[in-house]
């Protein structure tokens, strides 16, 4: 790493799916032919590399993102790849959503049995908001029921991607040898000896041949749109076409996202990884495929740019944060641009700070390697930061510039803790705020009724591996109570009021007044919409952000029953001042009183989360999953069925679905699998929402 590396053989990859689709073990095939390990490591053996935390290795699930990289020889170039390993779990769609903001490319994989399922939508709409370049792997083609082009329809017509596949595979099921790749025209079949680490050239199967001859016309077709001298040569004679052509006009095609490109294999039987692999190398882009990245600069609030080249100013994005027993707090960030020297400063945007990097490491899993800098195009992790969030900008102090940061889900689910002894309060305040730092999506907050300490996250999983995480890495045991659901509040009308907030104690006292129309905020706008239309100075200038203030803090609890008001559109019409006793205080406390009143007299409600659950059982206790969906208030969208088994979609409350997979497997002898994802906020019927406020007082 001591030489600066070819960006142009620099491959930014993540490998994300729904849970349990085969990611780790695919992982584990490229490290194992890329030569970084020498013995393929199993998730049911808990042996994986990536799946390091003591959790995963138990559980068979990834938790937490991985970083490695490796290197790759194809076409005799020695390419670097850096790998992000992501969860599959919705709990942990954080470690997904960040991933995809620093990666160029993705490997998709979908299990060849179940194809399209809940989680790889969620991540493909992530991937769709971060316009990453997909490329699909279509695993498991070894297992009973698997059906490759089956996934391409599904991947067609549930996720809205053009998919075309660039292999058909030999053999079906337990007898799946290898693919005919579309592209050469010519059969693969592996070899068991070496592990598939190498392959051999066959001739395309005569069963086969009028199936590939049908698919390659369609990929030629498909790609000749973005040549108008293919388009020429395919209607003149589609196989004077060179692969060569094929590979340039497929790469472009990939790159603007028009065309998904599907590959099929076994990456437990070793079968397939190695092919994709090389398409990774050939279709997915490198570091200055993406011209440059957009930002603005903090001074003067422009639109400024920086190129991947290491001549331009340092700039860079933290997108995880990590606790390390070993070295500290490691920051794992992306560089777009210039060059950053181990023990050099680097300036942090967002806190206005310099900050001395001490080390650079390139990481492997859990492990890390120190790098003596890192260029633009790189992921690394640094030690050495005093204050750093997920989403900061890294910059060169001369050239500040803004990134755009991340958005992240707010947490639905909340649990009260305490340590089992008093001796253990500290330890558990420090050990909740790193794990808030690490995890944008876990929250901690104190109750300041009861005093209780409130942890909240994206599901019942979350917590419990957060409380896992406590007792093994921060030695900190602790009762639980009852999980609670995080309601919320909204108003339904808008009203006009009036706030005068006089106070008189002798000497100096405390004036405001505000005319104020409050009410719900326009579609889709979250947090506080201020609108100031005071005129002829009625309120002094340097008063209006206190009102703003005031009604931004008020929201965090809201009248019906404490719960925080998700959004809401204040506008400021007039009001009154004192010379004297007239404060930014004053005003502060004034706006918090209108936001009680005006609140009560606009039809406040109480909100909860609705989850978006797919059940997936066998046909004969459809009946009763339905039933008890019914039960739970839940509205059934939809029923499918997949592979001998039924399928049931509905949107049920989360506070109906504590305990739900036990429940289910009571009903289904155990054999109905459920996926739960939050999907928005619903008001919460009038009885139901009494007895909630009730309790609350």
């Amino acid at each position: 790493m001591a030489k600066k590396s070819d960006l142009k053989y620099t491959r930014n990859i993540g490998i994300a799916a729904h849970i349990d689709a085969g990611k780790t073990t695919t992982t584990e095939r490229i490290l194992y032919y890329s030569g970084v390990t020498h013995k393929l490591g199993e998730v049911h053996d808990g042996a994986a590399t990536m799946d390091w935390m003591a959790q995963e290795q138990e559980r068979g699930i990834t938790i937490a993102s991985a970083a490695t990289t490796c290197f790759w020889k194809y076409k005799d170039q020695n390419y670097k790849i850096n790998i992000i390993d992501t969860p599959g779990h919705v709990d942990f769609t954080v470690e997904v959503n960040r991933s995809l903001r620093v990666l160029d490319g993705l490997v998709f994989l979908f299990s060849a049995v179940d194809g399209v399922e809940p989680q790889s939508e969620t991540n493909w709409r992530l991937a769709d908001n971060y316009k990453v370049t997909r490329l699909c792997f279509v695993n498991k083609m070894d297992r009973q029921g698997a059906d490759f082009l089956n996934v391409v329809k599904q991947v067609r017509e549930m996720l809205g991607g053009n998919a075309i596949p660039m292999q058909l595979p030999i053999g079906e099921e337990e007898n799946f040898k290898g693919v005919v790749d579309l592209v050469t025209n010519k059969g693969i079949i592996w070899n068991e000896q070496d592990h598939g680490m190498t392959f051999q050239e066959v001739p395309i199967p005569d069963a086969l041949k009028s199936e590939v001859e049908e698919w390659r016309e369609k990929l030629l077709e498909s790609i000749a749109e973005f040549d108008d001298t293919l388009l020429e040569k395919f209607f003149d004679d589609p196989n004077s076409i060179t692969e060569e052509e094929i590979l340039t006009a497929l790469r472009k095609a990939c790159l603007s996202n028009t065309i998904i490109p599907m590959f099929c294999g076994s990456s437990f039987k070793n079968k397939g990884v190695q092919t994709m692999l090389n398409y990774v190398m050939e279709l997915m882009p490198s570091p200055l495929d993406r011209e440059s990245i957009i930002g603005t600069d903090p001074r003067t609030g422009k639109e400024v740019t920086r190129k991947p080249s290491a001549d331009e100013p340092f700039s860079a994005l933290a997108f995880k944060i990590a606790t390390d027993p070993f070295v500290g707090r490691l920051c794992y960030f992306r560089a777009y641009s210039g060059h950053l020297d181990a023990g050099s400063y680097v300036y942090n945007s967002r806190s206005e700070s310099k900050e001395r990097i001490s080390r650079i490491y390139q990481m492997h899993a859990n492990k890390q390697n120190p790098v003596e800098f890192i260029q633009g195009g790189d992921i690394a992790a640094a030690v050495g930061f005093k204050d750093i969030k997920t989403g900061d900008t890294l910059c060169d102090e001369k050239h500040p510039i803004v990134l755009e940061s991340m958005i992240f889900p707010e947490p639905v689910i909340g649990l009260a803790i305490e340590p089992k002894t008093k001796a253990d309060i500290d330890k558990l305040g420090n050990a909740l705020a790193k794990l808030s730092e690490e995890d944008p999506t876990f929250s901690v907050k104190t109750d300041h009724d009861s005093g209780q300490t409130i942890i909240s996250g994206m599901g019942e999983l979350h917590l419990d591996v957060i409380l896992d995480r406590l007792k093994r890495e921060f030695k900190v045991e602790c009762d639980q109570g009852a999980p609670q659901v995080n309601y919320k509040e909204c108003i339904t009308k808008e009203v006009e009021h009036r706030e005068v907030f006089k106070k008189q104690t002798g000497g100096r006292g405390k004036f405001a007044d505000i005319f104020v129309k409050v009410g719900p905020a326009d579609e889709g706008k979250n947090g506080l919409e201020f609108i100031d239309l005071v005129k002829g100075g009625n309120i002094p200038k340097e008063f209006i952000p206190s009102v703003e203030k005031g009604f931004k803090a008020a929201m965090e609890n809201g009248v019906l029953a404490g719960y925080p008001v998700e959004s809401l559109k204040v506008t400021l019409i007039d009001g009154s001042y004192h010379d004297v006793d007239s404060d930014q205080l004053s005003f502060e406390i004034c706006a918090r009183q209108a936001f009680k009143e005006a609140t009560r007299l606009s039809s406040p409600k109480l909100l909860e989360p609705i989850m978006k659950i797919e059940v997936v059982t066998p046909e004969e206790y459809m009946g009763d999953v339905v039933g008890d969906l019914n039960k739970r208030r839940g509205q059934i969208r939809g029923m499918d069925s997949r592979n001998n088994a039924s399928v049931v979609k509905a949107f049920v409350p989360l506070s109906e679905m504590f305990g739900y997979v036990t429940d289910l497997r009571t009903i289904t002898s155990g054999r109905a699998t459920s996926t739960m994802e939050f999907e928005h906020y619903d008001q919460v019927p009038a009885n139901l929402a009494e007895a909630i406020i009730d309790k609350n007082k």
